[in-house]
């Protein structure tokens, strides 16, 4: 009778911090985890966190530290200015789109798609999803492109896709 009230007890216990952990919002995920302190200062630059803790659903193309280091740092310390909010939030919300498209609600659009699907950002803009070399990308309005290297990190109001750069609208 003890193991199985021990067993119980770890059951519920599990099932409660799973349960916990998935009420954070996708803004509280990414300030937990330190290789997004360069997004989360820009998200604050631009007053996004708000909205990005709002109901949702989101998905986020989320740029981490290494992506952020591939920019010019005058270029990046302009941007993170309030004179150039606008043009901040422009960028940042080119990197979400609404809904909720876990990892395999991506590859069954990509196999629809034939290995494309054009998702619409909050910005308005286009982002193209492509599937290459056994590797799923986002392709911005310039043609460049960005590795999604890590998926699925649950939020209450959404889901992140860890991308190696900063992709960029027009």
């Amino acid at each position: 009778m003890k193991k199985l009230v021990l067993i119980f007890t770890t059951v519920v216990a599990l099932s409660v911090s799973q349960f916990a952990t998935a009420q954070k919002t996708i803004v509280d995920a990414a300030v937990g985890n330190e290789d997004f302190s360069t997004l989360v200062a820009a998200l604050k630059a631009a007053d996004l966190v708000g909205a990005l803790q709002g109901d949702g659903p989101f998905t986020v193309f989320a740029p981490n530290n290494a992506a952020f280091a591939k920019i010019d740092s005058s270029t990046l310390n302009s941007l993170l200015e309030p004179k150039n909010k606008e043009a901040l939030s422009n960028i940042l919300t080119y990197h979400v789109v609404a809904g909720k498209l876990a990892a395999k609600d991506v590859v069954a659009a990509l196999k629809k798609g034939k290995g494309k699907v054009e998702l619409k950002a909050l910005n308005g803009q286009t982002i193209t999803v492509l599937q290459k070399d056994g590797k799923i990308w986002l392709k911005d309005q310039n043609a460049n492109y960005s590795e999604i290297i890590a998926t699925d990190v649950m939020g209450s109001n959404g889901v992140i896709h860890v991308i190696n750069s900063v992709v960029m609208p027009k």
